[in-house]
């Protein structure tokens, strides 16, 4: 990555995965299909749970959960819509909703009566 990039911004990071599929020509072989990233972001998720449950360092957990925000802007991508904007829609939604506990754990979910 480039040193000038202001490594704060959405729009780079967004630039820097769009190259990404770029220079591996996603789009022309198969890695934008959605079923594909589907599977791709559950191997992450995998990783992720691994890291924790194995007591891994956090170095480990700060990777996996890279690969899977990688992945994610990049379903973005393939999916052509707007994550940023999507991201707040969801905040300005989840942020109205009441919490309650469950099983001794904060739930924040849309709960049904």
């Amino acid at each position: 990555m480039s040193e000038s990039r202001n490594q704060d911004s959405y729009a780079e990071m967004l630039a820097e995965v769009q190259a990404f599929h770029t220079k591996h020509d996603f789009k022309g072989t198969g890695g934008e299909d959605l079923t594909y990233r589907i599977a791709l972001m559950a191997e992450e998720l995998g990783e992720i749970a691994e890291a924790v449950t194995k007591g891994k360092p956090v170095e480990d957990l700060a990777e996996e959960t890279a690969d899977l925000f990688i992945l994610l802007i990049g379903t973005a991508i393939a999916a052509d819509f707007d994550l940023k904007e999507a991201f707040w829609e969801k905040m300005e939604k989840i942020q109205s909703r009441k919490s309650k506990m469950i099983n001794g754990r904060i739930r924040v979910s849309e709960f049904r009566d």
